[in-house]
């Protein structure tokens, strides 16, 4: 009975993200365009500013470069660095779009057991892609399973910092593996714009929440755990 209940509660989140697909998303232009996948040499780098929260928000800047192109990956140093947050960590990509080390949420790192792919290229309008993939994530220091869908949208004109840019719109569905004797896993629902004249995504808005066990009983929603944005400011290709 409990097993039940707790498929059921996560079917529930599932539905209700589904559903904001629904009131948030647009058709943009749909008309055939792809976007290939970018040739990455060592020096390229973008940066966004980030903002997280509402009220007082925490805001940083973040920093993409490539340090090595090579027979074992591609390597992309990240440093971010903001009036309370800084650090930096390393991504490494088996191709453009496959990564075998990096973050799914946060500023985590994990290792995955096979290449998540956060693009499938070339990108083309009404594409989807569903995977579970087993990792480990070094900040916790804990093995599990992650479910990452990703749906492609159509082609939207951006504005961001950097200048206005073609982008193609992604949106993903995350279901983390940090489900605790308290509490849900983590719901992840981003929206990505990814430029191929950049080479990268231009922006993006990054949302996830979690339930605690026991509280729906009680009537409790569900505990904002993201609330993210990134635009990028500059790049160097």
């Amino acid at each position: 009975m409990a097993a039940t209940f707790v498929v059921r509660a996560l079917l529930v989140a599932a539905v209700a993200l589904l559903a904001g697909c629904a009131t948030l998303d647009s058709p943009g232009d749909i008309s055939g365009r792809v976007a290939a996948a970018p040739t990455f040499t060592v020096g390229m780098r973008w940066t966004y500013r980030g903002r997280e929260g509402f009220r007082a928000p925490l805001v940083w800047d973040e920093t993409h470069e490539v340090t090595a192109v090579g027979p074992d990956g591609i390597h992309v140093r990240v440093t971010y660095e903001g009036p309370q947050v800084h650090g930096t960590r390393e991504e490494i990509l088996a191709s453009p779009g496959l990564v075998k080390q990096g973050a799914l949420m946060d500023i985590e790192t994990r290792r995955f057991a096979t290449p998540v792919e956060r693009f499938r290229f070339p990108l083309a309008a009404g594409a989807t892609w569903n995977q579970w993939v087993n990792n480990y994530n070094e900040m916790t220091r804990r093995e599990g399973q992650i479910n990452r869908y990703v749906q492609v949208g159509g082609w939207e004109r951006v504005a961001t910092p950097a200048g206005t840019f073609d982008a193609i719109r992604m949106r993903v569905l995350m279901r983390l593996d940090d489900e605790e004797f308290w509490r849900y896993p983590t719901m992840c629902n981003y929206v990505i714009w990814f430029a191929p004249a950049v080479g990268a995504p231009v922006r993006e808005e990054k949302d996830a929440e979690y339930r605690e066990k026991g509280e729906e009983l009680e009537g409790g929603g569900a505990i904002r755990a993201q609330h993210t944005l990134l635009e990028l400011t500059s790049y160097t290709k």
